[in-house]
């Protein structure tokens, strides 16, 4: 294979070692494949003095690599599946989702071992919808104040005395070799993270299916059926980083749980739903349907 295949990436750290990772494991897969990196910036790395949600969610951090693909700069595109749209951009598809790394959000801090240890109004920097109304629900006493950047920009923050703890998701701190800034996993189901939190996916356009058919080797389907469930929910309930939505799916013997959360990120309020079910798309649905038969919609907006 003499061909070279070009992949659109954000210029973090972050998200330059998850193109890395796919662009090894498709030499891996396709020996002799030559792979490039076409590193770009995006309006949702540009921004950083307002929330995702209020410039417009984390499809800004994917529109400048799907007009690159659309221009023939670039041949496929990889993303935080956790930062990509319930629905995609039409001619745009997801051929590989990877293994799923620690789904779960860590508490980092460099005075307190854990949340529950905190003193009474202690800062905590996250811009994430989702974690303020878990950190509220738990700790309504805390002080929460957005923190935007990438990861070694927000541990420079708390390094700097800003917060008293941050939360950051683990599979990025691992990523990068960070593991020990992980003072304790906020796990499941006390603490459920973004749906799709922990896997990359590739997305290209659906209709180079050259490019599509190199990543069938990549395609993890035990991870894709549970994020397929998580995202199902939060499509269901019209999820964004404008609402805070969190899902976990695990799979047990072939068979799929999914726990859902829908919160308020500024009274802490929140509505759980769980189930089981063989359909990823079936399930997800039935826990948002839950959640909605709850009272999700008025913390949604609905």
């Amino acid at each position: 294979m003499t061909r070279t295949l070009r992949i659109a990436t954000r210029k973090s750290p972050l998200a330059l070692w998850q193109s890395e990772h796919v662009a090894d494991a498709l030499r891996a897969a396709h020996p002799g494949l030559q792979v490039e990196l076409v590193p770009m910036s995006t309006r949702g790395d540009e921004v950083l003095d307002r929330s995702l949600a209020a410039i417009g969610g984390k499809g800004l951090f994917l529109k400048e690599l799907e007009l690159a693909m659309q221009r023939g700069d670039a041949d496929c595109a990889v993303h935080s599946l956790k930062d990509v749209p319930m629905e995609l951009e039409a001619g745009f598809a997801l051929p590989a989702i990877l293994a799923r790394a620690d789904s779960a959000d860590a508490f980092i801090s460099n005075r307190f071992d854990c949340l529950d240890a905190l003193p009474q109004g202690a800062v905590v920097g996250t811009s994430s919808l989702r974690r303020q109304a878990q950190l509220r629900a738990r700790r309504p006493d805390l002080q929460l104040h957005d923190l935007r950047g990438n990861v070694n920009t927000r541990l420079a923050k708390l390094d700097a005395g800003d917060y008293d703890a941050i939360v950051l998701a683990c599979a990025g701190l691992q990523r990068l070799g960070l593991d020990a800034r992980i003072r304790s996993r906020l796990v499941a189901p006390d603490w459920l993270p973004a749906p799709a939190q922990g896997a990359v996916a590739v997305e290209c356009r659906d209709d180079d299916p050259a490019t599509l058919a190199l990543f069938a080797a990549l395609d993890h389907a035990p991870t894709r059926r549970c994020v397929e469930a998580e995202r199902a929910m939060n499509r269901a309930l019209h999820g964004s980083c404008h609402v805070p939505v969190a899902a976990l799916a695990t799979l047990d013997g072939g068979r799929l749980r999914l726990d859902g959360l829908v919160g308020s990120a500024t009274d802490g309020r929140a509505v759980r739903a769980d189930g089981e079910g063989d359909e990823p798309e079936a399930l997800g649905r039935a826990v948002a349907a839950q959640l909605l038969e709850r009272g999700a919609g008025e913390l949604l907006g609905l």
